[in-house]
């Protein structure tokens, strides 16, 4: 579970470093210490530290060559606050160290939610009739920097966050920069200061490289991968677009962010705390989830049902990760009641807009949002039924993930590669061999992947498996009318359950 924290945790940082500059620690470090338990220790909150520093060198880096070959940075007014931030952030790693576990980055989480709401107030940054970023330093200028870059150089390794934020604001609010040249100078100055601060906790700390590797792995790679696409998407479009999406990419971190931080263990009644925090969750991930999906629209050119598709793949992680991240029935079922009583409204609302058309790819009128209720409807129903009253959560997962991944399967190969069409009186005519296959493969391999994981022993996972697989496959094949999220979701539960009580 803590492999999707990582996931989860580099894909934000990633995204908020290539449209923002942010550093990889404001998204990452929250969401290490208070979601994957390995990291609570007594230097849990150091090794966070470093593993966010160790992601920013190459997000970091990736992020600069793409607005570097753009024209977008400027380091006419940004050299002394760089030499000063280099200076120090050595000092603050070690100084880090000596003080252990600490509340890290408080105030740059106030600070990212509110930029985010000044961004989405005034998108564009630039100051017109001026390129005061080619003008040469005043003396207030040189105190402004001298003073910001000792301050954010020693924050940066004492705790691993805010340097690309408190850059943001120097840059754009104190020197005049336009966003853009203001990301990419600071993304340029934190690929250095990144580094200089990873050494340092490695060498303090030198087990962070050895205990930690597999994270370190994952943050890096998700991180840098995510920041190259942001960053291109940035870069393609006008500076009020990429102020409006950086509005709320920072609005919806910093407010997860600081609930994470502040709210996590405060005292208040159980179920709310429990409710706040999946919703947390939910919140980060969606917002991760929406954005790389609007990135992939905009730079991949992805099209037809592959294009239809992911809307669907987001709707049944959405479960999944609240499935997972609640510790009693009745969040999950609550929480998919009242997404689909919020978001109803909001498609039927624009669906009539252009760019709703853009978005989502609906075979009928109304498509997306009559499969939006009938999905979380049925979620909430076998939540309550399976989880609630039968008390086997892994029933519900593992359907999930028979359904969900299954027919992504089936609707992607069928549509690319399916060549036979099924002639079956029962069956949908548009189904064929090929789709019903891959479902069949697919499906398996989900329900055996997550019974095993979830500790049920092989052999009972193994029939289990293949049960549910045959099942879901023939039900997917004979259900018309776009209902197979009800027949397919509902009967691969009362498979799976039933065989799972027999076997054990």
């Amino acid at each position: 579970m803590e492999y999707f924290w990582y996931f989860i945790a580099a894909l934000g940082a990633g995204i908020g470093t290539g449209l923002a500059g942010l550093s990889a620690a404001t998204v990452m470090v929250p969401i290490l210490i208070v979601l994957c338990p390995s990291f609570s220790g007594e230097h849990g909150a150091y090794q966070a530290t470093a593993i966010a520093l160790a992601s920013d060198i190459l997000g970091s880096a990736a992020t600069t060559s793409i607005y570097a070959k753009n024209k977008k940075i400027d380091l006419k007014h940004g050299w002394i606050l760089m030499s000063c931030i280099i200076a120090l952030s050595a000092v603050g790693s070690y100084v880090a160290y000596l003080a252990g576990n600490v509340v890290l980055g408080g105030f740059t989480l106030f600070l990212t939610f509110c930029i985010g709401i000044r961004f989405l107030v005034k998108p564009d940054t630039s100051k017109s009739g001026a390129d005061s970023a080619n003008v040469r330093l005043n003396l207030k200028e040189i105190i402004i920097s001298v003073f910001f870059g000792l301050t954010i150089g020693f924050g940066t390794g004492f705790v691993g966050t805010g340097g690309g934020m408190m850059m943001l604001v120097v840059f754009t609010a104190f020197l005049g920069y336009d966003l853009k040249t203001a990301v990419g100078t600071s993304t340029f100055i934190m690929t250095f200061t990144a580094l200089i601060g990873f050494i340092s906790h490695a060498v303090i700390h030198p087990a962070i490289v050895f205990e930690r590797t597999d994270a370190l792995i994952i943050c890096i790679v998700t991180a840098t991968v995510s920041s190259l696409i942001s960053a291109r998407f940035a870069n393609r479009v006008n500076n009020k677009t990429v102020g409006r999406v950086t509005g709320v990419i920072l609005v919806v971190l910093g407010a997860s962010m600081i609930y994470l931080n502040y709210f996590h263990d405060a005292e208040i009644p159980e179920p709310v705390s429990e409710m706040l925090h999946t919703l947390g969750i939910l919140v980060v991930f969606l917002a991760a989830a929406v954005c790389l999906a609007l990135l992939g629209f905009k730079l991949l050119h992805i099209d037809g049902e592959v294009r239809r598709k992911i809307p669907h793949t987001i709707a049944f992680l959405i479960i999944l990760v609240i499935v997972i991240a609640s510790e009693h029935w009745y969040i999950p079922s609550l929480l998919s009641v009242i997404f689909a009583a919020v978001v109803y409204p909001i498609l039927r609302a624009f669906e009539n807009k252009t760019f709703y058309s853009a978005l989502f790819r609906d075979r009928s009128h109304g498509e997306v949002r009559k499969s939006l209720i009938l999905l979380f409807g049925t979620a909430a129903i076998l939540i309550t039924l399976f989880w609630g009253i039968l008390g086997s959560e892994l029933t519900v997962i593992a359907a999930i993930l028979t359904w969900g991944i299954g027919d992504e399967a089936a609707a992607l190969v069928g549509k690319r590669f399916g060549k036979h069409k099924i002639g079956w009186r029962f069956v949908d005519n548009r189904k064929t061999y090929e789709g019903s296959i891959a479902m069949l493969c697919i499906s398996y391999c989900a329900v055996l992947i997550s019974l095993a994981i979830g500790g049920i022993e092989i052999p009972a996972a193994l029939i289990t498996g293949f049960l549910a697989a045959i099942v879901a496959t023939i039900t997917e094949a004979v259900t018309k009318g776009g209902y197979d999220t009800v027949s397919v979701l509902s009967v691969t539960s009362a498979v799976i359950y039933i065989s799972l009580m027999i076997l054990q």
